[in-house]
């Protein structure tokens, strides 16, 4: 990987715009190639080493593992033969005290009543046989009427030397333990032997699990829980591991195939304790761990090999980049000039276009002004000729003495400068331009003004006005003024668009839950309403408008969060709407 990240690096380095650092990559990765065949190789030894190492260290530690628990087996199985066994020897003591044997031994005793005693003696213990001899052998009486013995067995050997005997025989299988009968004189008179079936004891060894048998110093088996064992001497070759005794066995389906041998020598009863423990669960675990480990190092290294190709595949593709990234980078730069000058220019054109949109926005209203110029001059002018009437007719009734009636009129005349100075406030509210936060409005008084800012114009041009609101306040969140604005827009439409109707009729609503102003006129209708909201979009002659006055309100209603639309109604003429959001109850009382 060294060897291919230098070639990479001398490629971008030297020859990024030429041929000549791509070709020595090329030949970076090509003895790359080449270098992992041997790499791989390496790694697939190195994982057949370690899963070797992994099944031999789990075989003997699993082998050990059984070992440990064979010993313990074999243990409790020695501990019950010799129980077995002693109990006999324990009997064969306790009769060797008895006066009556000693008597028969003197020929002084009565051959039936000893008979009888061995019997019992034998069936009480669950012995195969109990039997009363001389020092020579010579069988005086048994429990089984059997008068034969083995003058020559090691275990009568030991009673005429005054010692305790024990020993297989040889006629059966049984196992004798033998007790010296002494005289008066201390001389060995006989001996009490008690015999105990060895084939009785085997049997309930035979649902043990692991082959057991006890063998002689000759080798020759006497007790086992397996009859193969007790047969000819098995073929057995040995393959130690770990210094322990393991065997290969053909001994039939009930031995194991390979086995490990242990023993335990028993000095007390002269035999030696041996079992043979399957050791096919230890191979087994050490397969199954060593397959685990070579599968788990194969998938890494099929993962680090993917990882490898994937970097070289990336190298090349990387290089080639940079090279394609250094052609482009010069083109790119005069481009990006190119680009910065026209977003400046752009940028200058948007400020300068911003600003002659608001200039003409002020202009719109100031244009609306002006065309709501006659009737307001007539709304003035009304007032104003009232007043000097009435201030005439006050001056008369003062010089008449007639001071209440001159008071009723200077109350008429504060009423209409009161009423002319709304006109005037409103008018001058309308004009500006500052924009106001979205606060609790009452919408019936807003209504109110508008409607009073374009009554000149509806009564000069012969306009029907209805106005259908409730008796209590309407709160809406918006702003007064500017709500006017967008009213008395939408009237000032009205009153352009019945300019020639058979019908001249203006209908201005308001519902509350939620707040809605709606307009509506008898006019020809809307000839594009999709485009209804659109800057500078007019159907008016050139000349009467700039076709912003809906843009403005557009604005102004989705400042304050509401949304304001038009349609075309059934019976002719349009409807434009105003939706706003409800002003709650705590908004309205602070």
């Amino acid at each position: 990987m060294e060897d291919l990240h230098a070639s990479r690096v001398a490629a971008v380095a030297g020859g990024v715009k030429g041929e000549g650092g791509f070709r020595g990559l090329r030949s970076g990765l090509s003895m790359g190639g080449m270098n992992r065949v041997a790499i791989f190789s390496v790694y697939l030894l190195g994982v057949a080493l370690v899963t070797g190492v992994v099944w031999w260290t789990t075989l003997g530690g699993a082998i050990e593992t059984a070992a440990a628990k064979g010993r313990s087996d074999l243990s409790l199985a020695a501990d019950r033969l010799v129980l077995e066994l002693q109990r006999a020897r324990d009997l064969s003591v306790h009769l060797s005290d008895d006066p009556r044997l000693l008597a028969m031994l003197e020929s002084r005793g009565d051959d039936a009543a000893i008979a009888r005693l061995l019997e019992a003696t034998a069936d009480r213990a669950g012995a195969s046989d109990v039997v009363l001899l001389r020092p020579n052998g010579l069988v005086l009486s048994s429990a089984s009427g059997v008068a034969m013995a083995e003058p020559q067995a090691r275990w009568l050997e030991r009673t005429r030397h005054g010692a305790l005997g024990f020993g297989p025989t040889s006629m059966g299988r049984d196992f004798t333990n033998a007790a010296p009968i002494f005289g008066t004189d201390g001389a060995v008179m006989g001996a009490i032997a008690v015999s105990r079936s060895l084939t009785t004891i085997e049997r309930s060894w035979r649902g043990a699990p692991q082959a057991i048998y006890f063998s002689d110093g000759a080798g020759r088996v006497l007790v086992s829980n397996r009859e193969e064992l007790r047969g000819p001497p098995l073929r057995q070759v040995k393959t130690p591991i770990r210094g322990l005794d393991v065997r290969r066995l053909d001994a039939g389906p009930y031995l194991p195939r390979h086995a490990l041998h242990l023993e335990l020598p028993l000095p007390v009863i002269g035999l030696t304790a041996e079992i043979l423990l399957d050791v096919a669960p230890a191979r087994d675990l050490a397969f199954a761990r060593a397959v685990a480990v070579g599968a788990l190092l194969l998938v890494v290294g099929a993962a680090l090999a993917f990882l490898w190709d994937r970097r070289r595949t990336l190298a090349v593709a990387n290089v080639m980049l940079e090279r394609r990234v250094a052609q482009r980078t010069a083109a790119l730069e005069a481009s990006n000039a190119r680009l910065t000058a026209e977003v400046r220019e752009r940028r200058e054109a948007e400020a300068a276009l911003t600003r002659t949109q608001a200039e003409l926005v002020q202009a719109s209203k100031l244009s609306a002004l002006g065309q709501m110029s006659a009737g307001i001059s007539h709304e003035l002018n009304q007032p104003l000729m009232a007043i000097r009437s009435f201030a005439q007719n006050a001056e008369v009734f003062l010089t008449r003495d007639k001071p209440e009636a001159a008071a009723r009129n200077l109350d008429r005349i504060g009423d209409l400068a009161r009423r002319m100075g709304r006109i005037i406030k409103n008018l001058s509210a309308f004009a500006r331009a500052e924009p106001e936060p979205a606060v609790p409005t009452d919408l019936v008084a807003v209504i109110a003004s508008a409607l009073e800012i374009t009554e000149g114009r509806c009564i000069s041009g012969g306009i029907d006005v209805s106005c259908d609101v409730p008796e209590t306040s309407v709160w809406a969140m918006g702003g007064e003024v500017r709500l006017t604005q967008v009213v008395v827009n939408l009237i000032s439409n009205a009153i352009d668009a019945t300019e020639g109707a058979p019908v001249r009729r203006i209908e201005v609503a308001l519902t509350d839950h939620p707040p809605r102003i709606a307009v509506r006129d008898t006019g020809t209708g809307l000839a594009d309403p999709d485009r209804l909201f659109d800057p500078f979009y007019s159907t008016k002659e050139v000349g009467q408008g700039l076709g912003l006055g809906l843009s403005i309100s557009y604005g102004i209603v989705s400042g304050f969060g509401g949304r304001i639309t038009g349609r075309n109604v059934p019976d002719g003429g349009a409807e434009l709407i105003v939706d706003l959001q409800q002003a709650s109850p705590a908004e309205v009382a602070a």
